[in-house]
């Protein structure tokens, strides 16, 4: 579609390389929402690691909330319980974890006495919220069907946790690495919005 450093193709490689892990777990009889579920836990438990300035800590533990977040929709496949139900707590969880780290964030940046990271986590999770929103309005509206406005844009959801996670695993270093790395997805999503927005618009043109 549009510019992404996400292509489709590679997406549907790592999905390929993802499915063994999601059949295994569907054996456990986990449902596909007990996972969602989790992968919310993760997220919270990295939010709270972030306020305490663990941040090593943090970061591995969103990058793994990250990854894990993908085994829900994998076991829905495998077992056969694929639902819109199930596709609405997906999405709405994965927003909820993503502030909820964000947070996290932005408290361990307030004890830490880093004021412009409080800032600039403000403005990542507002930015990152807006990709979401386009895409999720835009389809809902009938464009881009299917998960199209997925590949729409420089920074999807992959590409923006990656950002945080190595921001995150380096504040211990030195926290302004961290507010770096805010400002790389403050910028990137905000670009992926405009082009999603943008997206949508010529296809509302093209449409008449």
């Amino acid at each position: 579609m549009s510019g992404s450093f996400v292509s489709p193709e590679l997406r549907a490689r790592v999905r390929g390389l993802a499915e063994p892990v999601g059949r295994l777990l569907a054996r456990t009889g986990l449902s596909p929402n007990a996972l969602t579920v989790i992968g919310f836990v993760i997220a919270c438990v990295a939010a709270i690691a972030a306020g305490m300035q663990l941040w090593l800590l943090a970061g591995l533990l969103t990058i793994f909330g990250g990854i894990f977040d993908m085994f829900d929709g994998l076991v829905a496949r495998a077992t056969g319980r694929v639902s819109k139900a199930g596709a609405f707590l997906d999405s709405t969880f994965d927003r909820w974890g993503e502030g909820v780290v964000y947070i996290g964030i932005t408290a361990g940046c307030l004890y830490a006495g880093f004021d412009l990271g409080v800032i600039l986590a403000a403005a990542a999770m507002s930015s990152a919220f807006m990709v979401s929103y386009t895409r999720a309005r835009s389809e809902s509206l009938g464009f881009a069907p299917g998960k199209g406005m997925a590949n729409v844009g420089l920074a999807p959801r992959e590409v923006r946790l990656v950002v945080l996670t190595v921001g995150i695993c380096l504040a211990g270093v030195n926290i302004a690495i961290l507010g770096a790395a805010l400002a790389v997805i403050t910028v990137l999503a905000a670009i992926t919005t405009v082009q999603r927005i943008l997206v949508t618009l010529r296809q509302a043109s093209e449409q008449g």
